[in-house]
């Protein structure tokens, strides 16, 4: 029988939930931080990709617990975009703390739940695309029917799986929204998925300074089950995929 191609010991409590990067590395071209293995298959991707025309750009990788969290407190805050489940803005003055957090979930992770912390998931867009200044948004519009990235859409459901890649996030759970451009690479991520626990997380938020700590606390299981647990399985042609770079085959 065949097994998962990542050959790396399973991540540790520190890296499951971002506050250590000793099981990822960085690099220059694509400028991106993941696990190896998750790198080395995102290159074979690449070029893949490039064949067909797409320059796959990953605009968000590994992001440890500190960065997570200075984003959700800068959303809770107002001072970073919220938005709501159709991409609307929303005024964070105007909300309860309740609706704040639940607001920042559609959309980011509780700092330590984050997938990005685990090295294995990034977010891409096509770089030939991609609007030639000012920074990326993210929207789902972007990635259908006519959308700038509909062409990069189209050939990741055709060919992510071939490198070990997925899109955890391709439909509503009710929890987070379908996000097209986030992939995840499934040998390592799936694994990483069934370590994660409420109690692990209560672990690495009970020291932050996390706004919003009250409610998130209280209701910590439902919420792990609805933003973290909620999202699509790992498909097996993913985790046993066939294009298998040097450092990531079948033992």
């Amino acid at each position: 029988m065949r097994t998962p191609y990542a050959n790396s010991a399973p991540l540790n409590e520190l890296e499951l939930t971002g506050r250590s990067r000793a099981h990822v590395q960085e690099c220059a071209d694509p400028p991106c931080t993941l696990h190896c293995e998750a790198l080395e298959a995102l290159q074979t991707m690449r070029r893949a990709a490039l064949q067909d025309g797409i320059e796959l750009l990953p605009v968000s990788s590994f992001r440890d617990f500190e960065q997570q969290l200075k984003i959700w407190n800068a959303k809770y805050a107002g001072e970073r975009t919220l938005r709501d489940r159709d991409s609307r803005v929303l005024d964070a003055a105007g909300m309860t703390a309740a609706e704040r957090v639940a607001a920042i979930l559609v959309w980011s992770a509780l700092p330590g739940a984050s997938r990005h912390h685990w090295g294995t998931d990034c977010d891409v867009v096509d770089r030939r695309r991609a609007p030639p200044e000012g920074p990326i948004e993210l929207l789902s519009a972007d990635f259908s029917g006519g959308g700038r990235y509909a062409a990069l859409d189209a050939w990741l459901g055709g060919h992510a799986a071939d490198y070990g890649y997925f899109r955890p996030y391709d439909r509503d759970r009710g929890g987070v929204q379908p996000e097209p451009w986030h992939l995840s690479f499934a040998p390592l991520a799936a694994p990483a998925l069934a370590a994660m626990s409420p109690a692990l997380l209560r672990t690495a938020l009970v020291q932050a300074p996390l706004a919003g700590a009250e409610i998130v606390v209280e209701r910590l299981p439902e919420l792990f089950e609805r933003y973290v647990a909620a999202v699509a399985e790992a498909p097996h042609a993913a985790r046993y995929a066939r294009a298998l770079s040097r450092a990531a085959r079948p033992v």
